[in-house]
């Protein structure tokens, strides 16, 4: 069984819970070996940076660590040695993952927890995966973003077609 570490900020009044979802925010989870880029597959993945994101700012809510994972290899140590329930059991609430890579197997979990995995192709830091969310959130959302906010509970104008001309 795989080790959950859950890291938060931790006020004078001591550790609280991971705070609600503010209302128009998406909460995200980006695959990180450092807490400084998007820069591991989802299986390798030693830590998930968690933050709320609306269009206007983004917000860190917590770390989510995990002791074991996986090589990049895509190979489990042991036959039966399931380390990507408990990552995706942990990152419940989540909206959106973004990960360099993500197998079939793990991305059907992922989708069926109602996360969508969004894979990356070259790392970068995590300031630029929430910058690039924040333009998505305040331009014309593609399709598959007016979805997870209507899902979230996200109230999104659909763009218009009509030439103002």
């Amino acid at each position: 069984m795989t080790a959950v570490r859950r890291l938060s900020l931790v006020t004078d009044e001591g550790q609280a819970p991971a705070p609600e979802r503010p209302k128009g925010a998406l909460r995200i989870a980006i695959a990180t070996q450092d807490m400084k880029g998007l820069n591991a597959h989802f299986g390798s993945a030693k830590l998930f940076a968690v933050y709320d994101v609306t269009p206007e700012s983004w917000n860190f809510v917590e770390a989510v660590g995990f002791g074991d994972v996986s090589d990049e290899s895509g190979k489990h140590k042991t036959e039966g040695d399931d380390r990507i329930t408990p990552k995706v059991e942990a990152l419940k609430g989540c909206h959106l993952l973004f990960c360099l890579a993500i197998g079939g197997p793990s991305a059907a979990k992922v989708v069926s927890a109602k996360i969508h995995p969004i894979k990356v192709p070259q790392p970068s830091s995590i300031d630029e995966v929430l910058g690039r969310t924040r333009t998505m959130l305040k331009t014309a959302p593609p399709p598959w973003l007016r979805k997870v906010l209507a899902e979230a509970g996200v109230s999104v104008a659909k763009p218009s077609f009509d030439d103002e001309d």
